[in-house]
């Protein structure tokens, strides 16, 4: 391998065998004068692809233990969620550990918001949240505290290739809360966050959301099963109808008949589970 670029002392650019720029990361690989031959491979403890350059400089300025941290828990956030990320993600996620020691080691506590929202409607990447945390110990020494969990979940939510930017999860996450208030106020109910039904609710309309402000729909004509429902649970149209009014109002998002019968039912079960 051809080492063309320096970093810094642990840390180059270089080309593989087909050409490709790389970089990698493992002890004196940018140390020696540039460029040379890497013969030795195993000395290579990381090696990233398609990594923009604006990220290279950031490399210098980050411990290399949080990098290879954050390393790992992007390797196993691909195994466990079986998905593709971001190249540059090592890196940002990094930079966020870094900044969140600092802060820890000047006092600073963070609230993160919406953090049940998190924990419910994406249950893996809070998962591996709090794996990475005792990865994070395993090659610093150093254990954040647990808010931090919501933080990297969201940095792995927002990672994932397919996925819009962080402003979007957050705007969803605002968006689920402020209709169960709606919810409760309308059904007079105190919905039980840590219950089975709340979070099908939840989850039905974190993907409900993502339809609505994409413009992608169910359609099924089920307009007789909708008229159905309103005569058998007119409380219930009620609510999904505040609900959709507050899509419309605050969103601009229309919801259409098939979206307002599975809302419907959704929330007849949550409110039927509720009585129990």
């Amino acid at each position: 391998m051809e080492v063309v670029k320096h970093i810094n002392n642990n840390a180059a650019m270089a080309k593989d065998n087909h050409g490709n720029e790389i970089i990698i990361l493992g002890a004196g690989v940018g140390f020696k004068k540039m460029p040379y031959e890497l013969t030795d491979l195993s000395k290579i403890e990381r090696s990233f692809y398609d990594v923009d350059n604006k990220y290279v400089d950031m490399i210098t300025a980050l411990p290399q233990a949080i990098i290879l941290a954050s390393a790992d828990i992007i390797e196993q956030a691909e195994i466990n969620l079986d998905c593709d990320f971001n190249p540059n993600l090592t890196f940002t996620l990094a930079d966020h550990i870094n900044f969140a020691i600092e802060r820890m080691n000047k006092g600073l506590d963070i609230t993160v918001p919406l953090a049940y929202d998190v924990r419910h409607l994406y249950p893996e990447e809070y998962e591996l949240g709090v794996l990475a945390l005792d990865i994070i110990e395993d090659f610093s020494k150093i254990r954040l505290p647990d808010n931090e969990i919501i933080n990297i979940a969201l940095h792995l939510i927002t990672g994932q290739l397919e996925t819009g930017d962080m402003h979007s999860a957050m705007l969803t996450m605002k968006t689920i809360s402020e209709v169960k208030a709606i919810i409760e106020e309308e059904l007079d109910l105190d919905i039980d966050e840590n219950g089975h039904p709340y979070s099908r609710l939840a989850t039905h309309l974190r993907y409900l959301i993502h339809r609505l402000a994409t413009g992608k729909q169910i359609e099924q004509s089920s307009s007789s099963m909708l008229r159905s429902m309103m005569r058998e649970y007119p409380c219930i149209y009620v609510c999904a109808n505040k609900v959709s009014d507050y899509f419309k109002e605050e969103k601009n998002w229309i919801c259409g008949e098939d979206e307002l019968l599975y809302l419907m039912l959704h929330i007849n079960r949550l409110k039927q589970k509720n009585e129990e």
